[in-house]
Order: C-alpha cells, then structure tokens, then sequence
C-alpha cells in the first residue's frame, strides 16, 4: 500500500505540471483549491439520501409517490432472475441485435431500483427477500457491459466476454452504482439475512469497476490517450463516483478515485466548446452535460460545500444549451443521434438551474415536470435520478409551471441556432439550423440541415435516429437512410451527397437576429466530395418575425453532370394544390409556393417500422423533392412557406 501511495504521489505531481500546459482544468484547479485531503474526510461521512431506518425522512415523499413505487414493486415480488443466457451474448455478433440483450439486462436493473427504493417507503421487509435474489443475482452476472461493448476488452472479439478482464463501460459503471446504492441504504437489513450480501456486493464493486478504473488508463473515455471523449466519460464517471463515495472503505483509495474522476471529467471539459452546445443532441445531453451536473453535485454534497464550480461560465453554459433545444412540450432539436421527443430529467433540469442560477433552466424542469406528470408519481431513471425526484417532488410541484422559451439563441462553435417569432411562445414559426462539421460525435452528414416548426407542431424535420444495431457505429454507418444528406433538408447535388469525416465541414458562417428576422447564412461546398463538382453553395434561412420562413441557395458549379434536388422530410401528408405544396399538420397548413416550369415535385412514402423514430413520428413520414429540370451551372433558389391556420 505504501508503495502504491508513493506511485499516486508522483504521478500528481506529474499531472499538475503537465496540467499547466494549457488546458482549463477548472476542476483539478478547484479540487487544489478545496484541498483533496478536506474534500476526502468530509465524504467519508456523506449521506445524499436518508438510509433505511431513517423513517422520519422518508416519511416527507409524497403520497402519489409512495404508493405508485409500491404498486410498481408489488409486481415484482415473485420477479424470476432468470440468469442471461449465452445465446442472448452472441445474437449480437452474429445479427447485429443488441435491443435483446439490453432490454433483459435493463428490466432487470429497472426491477431492483424499484424494489429498493419501494422497500425503503415502506419499510415492512416483504420485498427484501427479492431484493437480496436481485443484488446476488446480479453479482453473480459473467459481465456487467452489453455484448455492443465487448471491444473494449484486450481480446477484442465479439461474441462472450471475457471474464478474466473485467471492462468499465456505461452498464457496467450504471451497475456498480446501482448495488452502491443496495449496500448504502439496505445494509442493516440485508445484514440481518446475511452479511456476506454486502460483503459480496463490496468485492463485486471494487472487481468490476472501482479497481479496473484506478488500473487502468487505457479505457477511451478517460482520456488519457489524446482521443476525444462524449457523454461516456460524465456518464461512467457519475456512477464511478457514486461507488466510490458509498462503498470504498479504503481511504486512501477513495483520495485517488476522487482525484482521477475529477481529472477525467476535465478531459471532457477541456475539449467542450465554450458556448456549452451537445453536439451529441438533446437526447444525450442528460448523459453528458446532465451527467456532468451529477458529478458536481455529488463532490459538492459529499464536500459538504467545500467543492463547487457552479459559477463557472462554462458549467452555466453546459446547462443553458437543453433550455435553448426546447421547441414546445417534449419536442427538442433534434440533430445528431436524438430523437425529436425527448423526456428529459426535469429534477436533474431543475436543480442543475438551481445551482447556476438559471431561472429559465429551473422553469423548464417545472415545466417537464408538469408534462410528465411526476406530481402523480411518474418517475424513472436510475435509483439517484429517481431518488432525487422522490426528494424534490414537492418543491417542483409547488414552483411556477411555465416554460420561458428564447426568441433566438446561437452556439457559434457548435454552429447551432434557433429563432422563433414570439419571445416565450410556442405560436407561429420555430426555425433551428446547423453549421458544423460531419465528424462530431454521434455524426449524420447534415451540414446546413434545418427544422421547422409551426404552432409548436412539425413541419420540415429531422428524423433522427433508428435503434441502434451493430451498424449504427461500424463502418457501414453511412448506409443507413437517417445517416444520410439525401434524407435531411439540403441538396443533393450532380448526384452527390455529403461525407462523412471533420473536413467536411461549413465554411463563413453568420447568424444575425434583429426585430424583423432572424438570418443564418453559411457554404456548405465543403461538405460535399470533390466530384460534386461544386465551386460555391451559400445557404441562407431566413425567419420572418411576420410569420414566414425562406431559403435561399445560391450555387455556382464546375458543371452540370447528374441530378440536382432539393430534399425535404415532413410528418405532415403532401399535397400539391394551386401550384403549390401544402403540408397538412395539426390545426394548420404549411404552403410552399414553386415554379412547376422549372422543377418536379416528388413525394416519397416512407412506412416507419423501427420502434423508436415510432416514438417521434408513428407510421410514416414523406420525402419531398423539388428535382430541377433543366439545372443552371450558376443559380439561386428560393423556397417560401407560409403557414395558415385550420
């Protein structure tokens, strides 16, 4: 122990000299401040949830939610841990499902958080029993990962994992904190049945991830090999910090997890744009930003205060930016790997604008709340998520239930803006459009792709993402249809869509907002190939603050060699009418006047079989394409549409 003491020892001093190599490092800066030795005594106590016997503080969850969790838990007292088989392991390698295997690992990890948490209301010991099945059962689990994760592992081979390796991916870590949570609020009861439960739940923790992640530093989303990371690294870290705080008992050990999750955590900080934007979408935002907050939270409640960076512009930043993806009701931006309907965290919303002090971030998690119905005891999310809502459930229902939505906002290093006509309302237009580049995490070639909303409801969209496969994040990625240019809202040009890779990017990008209307302009040449063929592609969209919406493309090409046209995705059923398109939604009709002399219409059905854009967008959606049929080698194009209320 002595020895690896010494080792921790130089390697931070090593660190610290290499952190003033100019990286930010506000975290590592602010654990310095703090003192690691404060911050470490002070969490050898720390209490985030009130434990088993302490009825008094589990007596203020409200009623809904008591007996919604009991009701749910009362299902589960005869639930079958049936052990995972090898056959769902290897479905993977050999199809490409991994939707099987997860949603077995996944109910299973669902049904011990509520027996857990539904114990702890009522506290009559009838769902100990499978509680204790639950925890050993999981402990007696070959791998804590999915199958989609097995080439972290040394082997690298898909098909069963090796368990001589224990790896830290997400699930991995998401288990770990789960049966932290087992073993720091149970232990006196699942000591009374007996005490090598929480002795095994120790050992299993420390194999599975608190040794592996103070081991090794070749895991990517550490960020010790110079690779960028995404939501992983907050993500596994959140949890990572969670089973360090409540099960680690060697002290010493604790001091370092500490230090190397804070260190991990400013690797992720350290690349992040300072405007705070995800360009992994709002749908893994409370995996990356919103998992950040997790962390900060946990070090400042574990530090009783002393450790806090939430005045920090950037962290405010991270947390504006879902607040700004907000179009209406549980409609987000939706580029990148996201999904249009998103239900976000609204306790994680709420607090992480509590903290910063956001008043707008606070009244969209009141606003969700609301939405979602939590005051009736709808809660989800891991054990801490649902915990947190348990807690806060009274403040959130007695606070002001109003979204206050942003006239206009812009990301300039994401290259993301939004505009609508009315500050603070959902009436009228909502436009959202991208710059970029197409090598940002969870990538679509989708430079200069838009959506448009009208009255809060779609009109021109982007689709999003299908449930993953094996494919999703292979080489074959690009293959898939939501992957690709020619089903987002641009140009498909001399037969060319966009690639894939950071060097195809937007270049001169500008966005302006006034009284009148909101411009986004940029060129999006560069994200095409080379054979395209094109010398200039300026793109701008205009929102009328009047009530319109315009594009324009001005183009210029080395020649006319294949087919030019205008991709448009809708939900809304097509019609061609009076020489225009109108896209019939819900309670309006979107009109796009077009020159038939000049261009084709076609509409295109595409049935919607996967189960996760049925989410967004149930049966169906449409392509629209206006093909030019006589295409100039220098050009500018408009599109109008205009919206009237049915």
């Amino acid at each position: 122990m002595r020895c690896l003491i010494k080792i921790f020892s130089l390697w931070l001093c090593l660190l610290s000299a290499l952190a003033a190599a100019g990286q930010r490092n506000i975290l590592i800066n602010e654990l310095n401040r703090a003192g690691l030795e404060q911050v470490a005594a002070a969490a050898d106590d720390y209490r985030p949830f009130p434990v088993y016997s302490d009825r008094q503080s589990w007596a203020v969850v409200p009623e809904a939610h008591r007996a919604n969790l009991i009701a749910k838990a009362e299902a589960y007292l005869d639930y079958d841990w049936a052990p995972l088989p090898a056959s769902a392991f290897l479905e993977y390698s050999k199809n490409g499902n991994r939707s099987r295997f997860e949603s077995i690992q996944f109910k299973r990890r669902n049904v011990l958080s509520t027996l857990i948490l539904a114990e702890c209301l009522e506290h009559k010991g009838r769902f100990l029993e499978n509680i204790a099945n639950g925890v050993w059962a999981t402990c007696e689990e070959s791998f804590w990962g999915v199958p989609a994760h097995i080439s972290m592992q040394k082997n690298g081979k898909p098909g069963l994992p090796d368990v001589t390796e224990p790896i830290v991916d997400l699930f991995a870590a998401e288990t770990g904190s789960l049966l932290s949570w087992a073993y720091y609020l149970l232990r006196e009861p699942l000591d009374s049945i007996s005490p090598l439960i929480s002795d095994r739940i120790v050992y299993e923790v420390d194999r599975r991830v608190l040794s592996p992640n103070l081991e090794r530093n070749d895991f990517w989303w550490m960020g010790y090999n110079g690779t960028e990371v995404n939501n992983w690294n907050p993500w596994i870290c959140s949890n990572w910090l969670i089973a360090a705080l409540l099960v680690e008992r060697d002290k010493e050990k604790k001091k370092q997890a500490l230090y190397k999750i804070t260190e991990c955590l400013d690797h992720f900080l350290n690349d992040y744009p300072e405007d705070g934007g995800c360009d992994e979408g709002p749908s893994y935002w409370d995996k990356a930003g919103g998992a950040l907050f997790d962390c900060l939270e946990l070090l400042y409640g574990a530090s009783k205060g002393k450790y806090t960076v939430f005045n920090d512009q950037l962290v405010k930043n991270i947390g504006a930016y879902i607040y700004y993806a907000h179009i209406d009701k549980d409609y987000f931006i939706d580029f990148a790997d996201a999904s249009a309907r998103v239900d976000i965290n609204p306790v994680l919303v709420y607090n992480f604008g509590k903290r910063t002090g956001s008043r707008e971030l606070m009244s969209l998690g009141v606003y969700a709340a609301s939405a979602q119905q939590i005051e009736k005891g709808r809660i989800s999310g891991n054990l801490y998520h649902m915990g947190n809502a348990l807690f806060n459930a009274r403040e959130l229902a007695e606070a002001e239930r109003r979204a206050l939505q942003p006239k206009d906002f812009w990301l300039p290093a994401l290259q993301i803006f939004g505009a609508r006509q009315k500050q603070g309302s959902p009436e009228g237009f909502f436009l959202a459009g991208k710059g970029g580049h197409n090598g940002e995490s969870h990538n679509h070639n989708d430079v200069g792709n838009f959506i448009l909303y009208y009255d809060g409801k779609p009109v021109i969209i982007d689709i999003g993402v299908e449930t993953y496969t094996s494919k999703t994040f292979s080489a074959n990625r690009y293959d898939i249809w939501t992957m690709q240019s020619g089903y987002h809202n641009l140009p498909t040009v001399n037969g060319y869509g966009q690639l894939p890779g950071k060097q195809y990017a937007a270049e001169e990008v500008s966005f302006k907002a006034g009284k009148r209307e909101a411009v986004f302009s940029l060129d999006i040449a560069g994200a095409y190939p080379s054979e395209a063929g094109i010398l200039k592609w300026d793109r701008k969209l205009i929102l009328k603050r009047a009530g319109s919406f315009r594009l324009v493309d001005d183009y210029a090409l080395k020649a006319v060699t294949g087919e030019l046209f205008f991709s448009f995705m809708t939900p809304c059923p097509p019609v061609i009418k009076d020489g225009k398109l109108v896209l019939g939604g819900d309670g309006f009709e979107a009109v796009m006047p077009f020159d038939k002399n000049k261009m084709e219409l076609v509409t295109e059905e595409k049935i919607i079989e996967d189960e996760r854009l049925k989410r967004s967008w149930k049966d169906k959606l449409y392509r629209v394409k206006f093909v030019l049929k006589d295409p100039r080698q220098k050009d500018a194009i408009a599109f109008t549409v205009t919206a009237v209320k049915q």
